[in-house]
């Protein structure tokens, strides 16, 4: 071989290894969860994870990091719309900062039932939100439950809206939630979640809202003895990837992963089931009165004027909406 063959080789041996070193970069896969360890949700995203690694044989070296270690959930959502992160588990909540029309999710009473938000976000209508995603960066492969949120304080129970008036009730940072509850008379309060439990023990809050598993995972149950049944809030969670991340997939890789958040999602819906009912039960024993709300519609009709707001903000949204509203549950 030539002197310039020689060299000739080297370069494009050296080429070929930097091109593999890249390429095997680019497959070491880092996943944001804000949950702990053992938490359904931690479980499921750190099943997608070894799904995704076995399946690619390691193409895709997929790695969870939860309790928030990477950031919040808005840092965490602009770090996976640019590529600094590859995947999440992300509430739906803070989305529509980013993509607006994931704002129609958190209307209150939007979904009859968590049987129903399956139906709708496993359909059609799912996959136009995850479309809507994608032109954001970011692509929704598989939808987790949150369950459904509740109203809990510390003075009474909560059977119509009048029984919310003058408490002070910790909402999420959203003008929906600030709305729906000051409309049935409340006090919203935004507040960072952390602060929630001293708030109620010293009485700075009189109540919040949330699901059965976090009320009872985030000792709140242990000051607040009222968990009131109204359902009002029911949101869908993704398992959302990189549009950068996803780009870079062979489509056979797509699919692996693609089968890999279906697989996590059917089984973060089952063990959230099971955790609902373990939480339910230890709040219960911990003396927890649990009510019922037989007549839901006196809490509906307080949130026409929520609704009709949102509709002066969002008009193109209405119709999906009500598509939304009167899907079906089948079977």
């Amino acid at each position: 071989m030539t002197i310039h063959g020689l060299m000739r080789s080297t370069i494009l041996a050296g080429m070929a290894a930097f091109a593999f070193g890249t390429s095997a970069q680019a497959a070491d896969w880092r996943g944001w969860n804000i949950h702990p360890e053992g938490y359904p949700n931690t479980i499921a995203l750190e099943k997608f994870a070894k799904d995704v690694t076995d399946k690619t044989e390691a193409r895709v070296s997929a790695q969870v990091y939860s309790n928030a270690v990477l950031g919040d959930q808005p840092d965490a959502i602009d770090q996976v719309r640019n590529g600094a992160l590859d995947f999440a588990n992300f509430n739906l909540g803070p989305m529509g900062e980013f993509v607006p029309s994931i704002n129609a999710l958190s209307l209150p009473f939007l979904f009859s039932s968590v049987e129903q938000m399956h139906a709708v976000m496993d359909g059609e209508i799912g996959q136009r939100f995850s479309d809507d995603m994608s032109n954001e960066g970011i692509v929704a492969l598989a939808w987790f439950d949150s369950g459904a949120r509740s109203f809990y304080d510390t003075q009474r129970p909560i059977e119509k809206p009048e029984d919310l008036d003058g408490l002070k009730i910790r909402v999420m940072n959203n003008q929906l939630y600030v709305d729906m509850v000051d409309d049935m008379g409340g006090n919203a309060t935004p507040m960072a979640y952390g602060e929630v439990y001293q708030s109620l023990k010293t009485g700075v809050l009189d109540g919040a809202e949330n699901n059965f598993p976090s009320f009872e995972s985030s000792n709140h149950y242990e000051v607040a003895k009222y968990y009131s049944l109204s359902e009002h809030l029911i949101l869908p969670e993704c398992v959302c990837i990189s549009q950068t991340s996803w780009d870079a997939l062979s489509p056979e890789d797509q699919e692996l992963v693609r089968q890999a958040a279906v697989d996590a999602s059917a089984e973060q819906r089952r063990l959230w089931a099971e955790q609902e009912k373990t939480s339910r039960a230890k709040v219960e024993q911990a003396g927890v009165e649990i009510n019922e709300i037989a007549d839901k519609t006196p809490f509906q009709e307080k949130m026409k004027p929520v609704y009709e707001s949102f509709y002066e903000s969002y008009p193109d949204l209405q119709p999906l909406v009500e598509e939304i509203q009167s899907t079906k549950v089948s079977g």
